[in-house]
């Protein structure tokens, strides 16, 4: 068995742990893919030593098999194709007692705050797994995660079919906000600098733009009878997103900030006053919306396949951070299973 390890700022090595079968009411998962992603990148660069205890398994977007289950394990076989939500939630904070346990208050995230997905094989409580539908190429289900979070995005935007909607930053989440926004009814365009994440968008049938060569607020304008866009996904992390996400909302509209802004930037809080404006944050995802990635990546409404860009193997997991940090890649996947699987 094989796991990476992350030792400190910009190092990862492997390990050997000895393999452990899974406690009362676990599963053992056979890891295929798992998927990097920029709060991984975070970790990589040392921004999150704090949290992450080293030598550190991270990684939470993943797919497998079970490979083994627990006792008291009833509702799992080995042999079923799996992905993980990597959330487990205390279930007594206010939160939690409120119904809101995907922002628990002493939440632990799965990958980050405890062992996760870069290994081989590994033990997760039963209660976390989800399902997957046994067609389903197991490197696109690596994908469900980061669709589940664009979900529960759209979803917190209480999107309606026909409205209006620009998504600031053409990243995998932004590509699968537009996407789900679009399966959702709705009239998308995308700002996004650069021609390859606009080129994937444009296969998809979304309208992406270059904010250099064309405005942004003239085309909404334009798009919308002078009205402004309903809706506004801010998910670049950029001061630039953050004001153009304000100016191009309608009257009531609605800005859902996505990326996430480490430091404080300035908006402009007249412009919610004189238009009414809303703002929501929209944090992880809950069963429903994991449920829901599940659909819409297994026929094929998401572009998960397009999305992938690259896929290293776990004992090079190095290269797959480097490669993400470049900025050329979407999505870099790490192909976890082991060499016996994989000669298979």
């Amino acid at each position: 068995m094989t796991a990476a390890t992350y030792n400190g700022s910009r190092t990862f090595g492997t390990v050997e742990p000895v393999s452990v079968p899974p406690r009362a009411g676990e599963v053992q998962i056979a890891v295929s893919y798992t998927g990097l992603c920029g709060t991984d990148l975070h970790i990589f660069h040392g921004d999150m030593d704090a949290r992450v205890n080293m030598p550190a398994i991270i990684g939470h977007e993943m797919s497998g098999v079970i490979a083994a289950v627990g006792e008291g394990v009833t509702k799992w076989a080995v042999g079923q194709p799996v992905t993980v939500m990597p959330t487990l939630s205390c279930g007594e904070c206010a939160a939690c007692r409120r119904g809101h346990s995907h922002i628990c208050h002493k939440l632990d995230f799965v990958g980050i705050d405890s062992a996760g997905s870069l290994q081989n094989y590994w033990n997760v409580p039963a209660k976390i797994v989800v399902a997957l539908p046994g067609d389903l190429a197991l490197d696109e289900a690596a994908l469900i995660e980061p669709t589940a979070v664009a979900v529960h995005d759209v979803r917190r935007s209480r999107l309606a079919a026909g409205e209006f909607v620009v998504v600031i930053g053409g990243g995998p989440v932004g590509q699968l906000i537009a996407s789900v926004a679009l399966q959702r009814g709705a009239r998308v365009v995308l700002v996004e600098l650069d021609p390859a994440r606009r080129a994937i968008a444009q296969e998809w049938g979304i309208n992406a733009i270059d904010p250099r060569e064309q405005d942004l607020v003239d085309l909404v304008v334009e798009e919308t009878d002078g009205a402004g866009a309903d809706v506004a996904f801010e998910v670049s992390g950029s001061a630039a997103g953050v004001n153009s996400a304000v100016e191009v909302l309608t009257t009531r509209g609605r800005l859902v900030m996505v990326a996430i802004h480490p430091k404080p930037k300035e908006i402009d809080l007249h412009r919610f006053f004189w238009r009414e404006l809303e703002m929501f944050g929209a944090r992880l995802y809950q069963r429903e919306d994991f449920e829901e990635a599940v659909r819409l990546v297994a026929d094929g409404s998401i572009p998960a396949r397009r999305l992938i860009s690259r896929v290293v193997q776990l004992d090079n997991v190095q290269e797959g951070f480097l490669a993400l940090e470049s900025g050329g890649n979407m999505k870099v996947l790490v192909d976890c299973r082991a060499h016996a699987e994989v000669s298979a």
